[in-house]
């Protein structure tokens, strides 16, 4: 069945970057289970329905897991008339069905958006975004979370983040629990002690593959929402605002964000220092307001 194209504009870079990542993560997986066949070489047949169940959970489940991660509760139009009313238009204006929507009660400012396709996307703004934002501003940053919807990153984004939040669980499970002390010296005992390493090793290569993505799909979603409202202007203001907001949300709070800033319009905690910035999942603040105002040049030339 043939998609049909939303008005957001294209981005072939973008797309490079994605089929790139995808390949990396299944290249990723073989590796993973070339490693365990080794160390088990007796064990093929549970290692083959383990990895091919994680797969499947990956890929069905993993934007419902991040999204209660982040506390996100669907609402109707009845509940947050406000909210939904910007989603219609956006969709109008994009020519896209419409998103689940949701709202995560945390003073947090942010949005983000999860799904596997437009089918079964959700975009959820925070309780705190709702309450800072003027209605054009709002309407700027829902822009931007669907431009993730349309070009399907976050689809890509919720896969490839899955499999390294679900290798740091294992790793501190295993350092918690103790197994890497296990000394036996049977392939069983090995495996064990070697899962803390291969577990870290995953969560690392994982991480460093959807920094590939991240960055740049945030400067493309700021691209494709301002020329599709036509407001570069509206979508800067928020990004100051929201990026202003962050240093009075108390540390617990954006600490408990942390984990999920892949998925957020803007990270709970920006480094300025060279090493965290080329570690940090958006661009800088400086980066993002820099291209709206190329984009706000470009709109105003007859």
């Amino acid at each position: 069945m043939t998609r049909t194209r939303s008005r957001y504009a294209p981005d072939h870079g973008l797309t490079t970057r994605m089929v790139t990542t995808m390949f990396l993560i299944g290249l990723l997986y073989v590796v993973l289970v070339g490693v365990l066949l080794a160390v088990l070489r007796g064990a093929w047949p549970i290692i083959l329905i383990f990895t091919g169940g994680l797969f499947i959970a990956q890929f069905w489940f993993s934007d419902r897991i991040a999204a209660f991660s982040m506390g996100a509760h669907e609402v109707t139009p009845e509940e947050a008339p406000e909210l939904h009313g910007t989603i219609d238009r956006i969709c109008a204006l994009a020519d896209m069905p419409k998103p689940r929507v949701a709202i995560a009660r945390s003073d947090v400012p942010n949005a983000f958006a999860t799904g596997r396709g437009e089918k079964t996307a959700l975009v959820c703004a925070t309780t705190g975004l709702l309450r800072r934002l003027e209605p054009e501003e709002l309407e700027g940053v829902l822009a931007h979370e669907m431009s993730h919807v349309a070009h399907r990153d976050v689809a890509v984004m919720t896969i490839a983040s899955f499999l390294g939040v679900l290798a740091g669980i294992i790793t501190r499970v295993a350092l918690w629990g103790g197994l890497s002390r296990n000394r036996s010296s049977d392939p069983i005992g090995i495996a064990i002690m070697l899962i803390p390493l291969i577990s870290a090793a995953v969560y690392c290569l994982s991480f460093l593959l959807t920094r590939l993505l991240s960055r740049y799909r945030e400067l493309s979603a700021d691209r494709a929402a301002a020329l599709l409202t036509g407001r570069p202007s509206a979508l800067a203001s928020a990004l100051s605002k929201v990026s202003g907001q962050m240093a009075r949300i108390p540390t617990e709070d954006l600490r408990k964000a942390e984990p999920y800033n892949a998925f957020y319009f803007v990270p709970a905690f920006s480094s300025k220092e060279s090493l965290g910035r080329l570690l940090s999942s958006h661009p800088t603040l400086e980066q993002r307001l820099d291209q709206l105002a190329r984009i706000s040049v470009e709109l105003a030339r007859p």
